[in-house]
This record gives C-alpha cells, sequence and structure tokens, in this order.
C-alpha cells in the first residue's frame, strides 16, 4: 500500500476494477477442467529459494502453455501460467503472476510469452488477506502486522498516483498497486533490498508491489497500457479461498 490511496484514476478505470471479482472463465481445452493451482496447494510449500538464484531453461510445449524461455520459475507459478491459458481465464488480456514466497512478479502478453520478470518487495506482514477498514486510516497508521499484500485474482489497469506517478491498479478497493520501487525513506534500503538474490529480504512495503524502476517503464507500462489486465496474487500462507 502506497501513498496514492486511489488519487489520480479516472472513472473509466474505477468502472473497469469494479468489474473485478474471484469468478474464473471456463474454456474448451483440457486445462479448463484442471482445478486452478491457486486453490491446491499452500505457496510456502512450493518455495524453492535456489531457483531464484539460478535460472533453469524451460520452454514451452503446445500452444496452450505459457513460454518461460530461460526464466526461472516455481512449478506452481508454471502451473498457473499454462492453467491461465488452458482456461482462457485471462480473457485474452496481458496477464501478470506475484510470487509471493519468492518476491518475483512475471508478465505475460495475451498469448502467455513472458515480456519479462524481476523481484518485487512486499507487504511487511505474511498473509493473503487484508484487514478491514484499513482503508480509511492514514497509511502511516497502519499497523505493521497488517502491512499484507492480499492475495487473489484481479483486474488491473493503468492509472496515476496522487503525484502523477503511473501505477498499475492491482486491488483498487484496498489501494493496492503495482509501481516503481520507492525510495524516498533511505533508512528503508528498498532498491537494496531488490537487488539481493534472496526474497528473505523483499518484506518492507505497506501492501503495495514494488518492482525495480526499470521494469515498470520497460514491462509493466509497456504491457498494460491501453487495456485492462489479470494480476494474480499467489497465495502464501494457507490454500487461498479456505477458511482455516
Amino acid at each position: 500500500m502506497a501513498i496514492e490511496r486511489r488519487a489520480g484514476l479516472s472513472l473509466c478505470c474505477v468502472a473497469l476494477v469494479s468489474g473485478c471479482s474471484t469468478h474464473f472463465a471456463t474454456g474448451t481445452d483440457i486445462a479448463a477442467h484442471q482445478s486452478n493451482p491457486m486453490f491446491s496447494a499452500y505457496s510456502s510449500e512450493d518455495a524453492d529459494v535456489p531457483f531464484v538464484m539460478q535460472p533453469k531453461t524451460a520452454m514451452a510445449h503446445g500452444s496452450r502453455q505459457a513460454n518461460f524461455a530461460s526464466e526461472s520459475a516455481s512449478p506452481r507459478t508454471r502451473g498457473l501460467a499454462d492453467w491461465v491459458l488452458g482456461s482462457r481465464d485471462h480473457l485474452d488480456m496481458p496477464f501478470a503472476i506475484v510470487d509471493k514466497v519468492n518476491a518475483k512478479v512475471y508478465v505475460f502478453d495475451v498469448n502467455g510469452k513472458l515480456q519479462g520478470a524481476a523481484p518485487a518487495l512486499l507487504g511487511l506482514a505474511l498473509g493473503d488477506e487484508v484487514a478491514p477498514g484499513l482503508i480509511d486510516i492514514p497509511i502511516s497508521q497502519i499497523p505493521p502486522e497488517e502491512r499484507t499484500t492480499p492475495a487473489g485474482r484481479f483486474i488491473a489497469t493503468m492509472g496515476r498516483n496522487s503525484r502523477g506517478k503511473d501505477i498499475l491498479w492491482v486491488d483498487y478497493n484496498n489501494a493496492i498497486s503495482m509501481h516503481p520501487v520507492m525510495t524516498s525513506r533511505p533508512e528503508q534500503r528498498r532498491a537494496q533490498r531488490l537487488a539481493t538474490p534472496s526474497p528473505l529480504d523483499n518484506r518492507i512495503s505497506y501492501g503495495c508491489i514494488n518492482v525495480p524502476v526499470d521494469f515498470f517503464k520497460d514491462v509493466v507500462s509497456e504491457v498494460f497500457s491501453g487495456t485492462s489486465g489479470v494480476v494474480y496474487v499467489m497465495p502464501e500462507e494457507r490454500r487461498f479461498g479456505s477458511s482455516s
């Protein structure tokens, strides 16, 4: 969560985001009948720190599988990307996957070809939901234990924050966006955290998804400009949608 807090978003964008739901589209492909990987396992079971440091070549096989090229990714991230394409859950829009456990963002075009991947800074606290009422209090007053990045499927669209800077709205209702890393507080060492090979020091934000400046400009902005898209934020603490 960042200082933008909804400001500057056009009415058109609001209308788009208000259609966000957890309903998943169906398709005729086999993958459409498979369960959504976001619901099938705990993200913590999929954590694999070494793969982030040692990329593995993994080309897509078949027209309905995502093409990660040589980019490293966890098995469940790959499974989710394939499911998105097979079920056409992305509704033929560009999409992004946020792997919270490994603190990494993947951006794909409408055909599932990876356009770029980068490390990300996420909410300080572990958790997959936003505490009720946080949108109504100043960001500086959010308790550390409630600074979470929510998991789920979100219709995303480009917008601007209160300072006129480009951001990608992810969860508009909770003021969660993806934006270039903020370095206004040097003591937080956000840029340095992004530069380390480990995801263990990437928990620092109020909930928003911070990515490298060049990655946001060259990948996120390019892919999502002029169109809506879908952002899948994978859960980290429990099966997404479960009650315990």
